[in-house]
């Protein structure tokens, strides 16, 4: 299936929007719309750090292991995601590029690797349900950073 890629303007420099996603505990600050029940394991940030969550989406809910397989500070962040009892494979990465007017932009690209029968026949509907979850995301990240950067500012 052909990936779907979101992305979102930041005011934050991209040093501090790679330590804020670094740590996959904040991920659930800006996902729990769709993501929810979590339970981490692993080290809390880097590489290795993993998370399973219950994904809701499309009026299904599946439990979905997450784990961060490359990071390359501070420019990006790629995570491994398996689910559907192994079936559905992807890769969920986040690049943080410096814009030319100060700040950064934040994209996350989700590919699937591997897919079950299902996902590929209702494709379309299933790339626009991952857009629109990860737009709210991306939207969400921001309150989130700001958050971060104010709370650290203080």
């Amino acid at each position: 299936m052909k990936s779907v890629t979101v992305s979102i303007d930041v005011p934050q420099t991209p040093e501090q929007v790679y330590d804020f996603l670094d740590v996959m505990a904040h991920h659930e600050r800006f996902t729990n719309h769709y993501l929810t029940n979590w339970r981490y394991s692993g080290p809390g940030r880097g590489i290795g750090s993993c998370a399973t969550v219950t994904a809701a989406l499309g009026g299904t809910k599946t439990d979905v292991a997450i784990e961060v397989v490359e990071a390359a500070p501070p420019r990006r962040i790629v995570e491994r995601n398996v689910s559907a009892a192994g079936r559905r494979l992807a890769h969920g990465t986040y690049t943080i590029e410096p814009l030319r007017t100060g700040g950064s932009r934040v994209s996350f690209t989700y590919a699937w690797a591997h897919t079950p029968l299902a996902d590929r026949l209702l494709a379309p509907v299933v790339r626009a349900t991952i857009r629109r979850a990860n737009q709210a995301a991306m939207r969400r990240l921001a309150t989130e950073l700001a958050r971060h950067a104010s709370a650290a500012g203080s």
